[in-house]
């Protein structure tokens, strides 16, 4: 096992994570049982003078695993040098089967712990709680999933082993080759800008109109989901093809090298960003019904729209501005 700061920062905030998230879940539990704001009850009274102490500890907790995907990734590429057969991320990832899973679920939580730090703002906001069972629930969720993250991510880092020789990223992202990386690589290039500029036509369109009608919260949300989605299919399919001049090269982490101007992270944070608002709008609009949030809901929801609207706009902008600058052609 290879010993650096940032896997010992990795492992710690797992730890904290992990630990803060398990103690909330036990008060999360008595929360779904015993919640009743209408009573005077000790236990009622307990539980509303606790909760202000836990939700301050999930703010803490699930804020440094927001910030742990991007680490993780940026580990994961500046351990490339120390392993034969690795250029960049792709490799060390590959090393052992718990590399790529640690991944997918960070990114998991990552969506549904900036989910669930929106819903705790909106909810003291109001004077009665009114989303306290909502966000709990959402936390049972999140609970399992962390401690399974951060089992996994131990023991990606207990199988880092230096003599290991593993795979590059052309041997993974190959359109001739096998697995979904090799599906996604060998989308044709017309077809996949094709549905890239329409989802972002369309995800426009219905999040202006969302300003005006709520209802259209939930179409934001999925369309959130789904241009992220088209978004990655496209950076492996196409736009890595033209930052790096060459039509076979489809990895989606070598973006994130010094050679390539660290353009990975201007295009990743700001989808990523964009995705957890549009997200948070849309699963966040239904309660806007609630008495106490009447006049807090379009407030954050015009928020969170604005910053999506904005965070997909600028990746766009920088994926669009990256293809014309780029001199390969890869359309007639």
């Amino acid at each position: 096992m290879l010993i650096t700061p940032a896997i010992v920062a990795l492992q710690l905030i797992a730890l904290s994570v992990v630990g803060t998230v398990l103690l909330a879940g036990g008060f999360a539990w008595r929360i779904l049982r015993h919640w009743d704001i209408h009573s005077g009850s000790e236990l009622q009274v307990c539980l509303e003078r606790q909760t202000y102490l836990i939700s301050t500890l999930l703010g803490f907790a699930l804020g440094a695993e927001l910030l742990s995907l991007l680490l993780f990734i940026h580990t994961a590429e500046n351990l490339s040098s120390q392993f034969i057969g690795a250029m960049c991320a792709t490799g060390v990832l590959n090393i052992n089967a718990f590399g790529f899973p640690t991944l997918l679920l960070k990114i998991t939580v990552f969506f549904l712990a900036a989910l669930w730090l929106w819903l705790n703002r909106v909810d003291n906001q109001g004077d009665d709680y009114p989303l306290v069972r909502v966000k709990y629930g959402l936390l049972m969720v999140i609970a399992p999933l962390t401690v399974l993250e951060g089992a996994t991510q131990t023991a990606f880092f207990l199988g880092l082993e230096p003599e290991v020789i593993t795979s590059c990223c052309g041997s993974l992202f190959s359109a001739e080759g096998r697995g979904v990386a090799a599906e996604l690589a060998g989308w044709p290039v017309r077809p996949a800008l094709a549905l890239f500029y329409t989802m972002a036509g369309l995800l426009l369109a219905v999040g202006l109109a969302f300003r005006r009608w709520p209802g259209l919260g939930p179409l934001f949300a999925a369309g959130s989901v789904l241009s992220f989605s088209v978004a990655i299919v496209v950076i492996i399919a196409v736009l890595s093809l033209y930052v790096y001049e060459n039509p076979n090269h489809h990895c989606p982490f070598c973006l994130l090298k010094a050679g390539y101007g660290y353009v990975g992270y201007a295009l990743y944070i700001p989808l990523f960003a964009a995705t957890a608002a549009g997200l948070s709008a849309g699963l966040i609009t239904p309660f806007r019904r609630v008495v106490s949030l009447q006049a807090v809901i379009p407030g954050e929801v015009r928020h969170l729209i604005g910053l999506a609207l904005a965070g997909f706009g600028l990746f766009y902008a920088l994926a669009t501005w990256l293809m014309l600058r780029s001199p390969l052609i890869l359309l007639n």
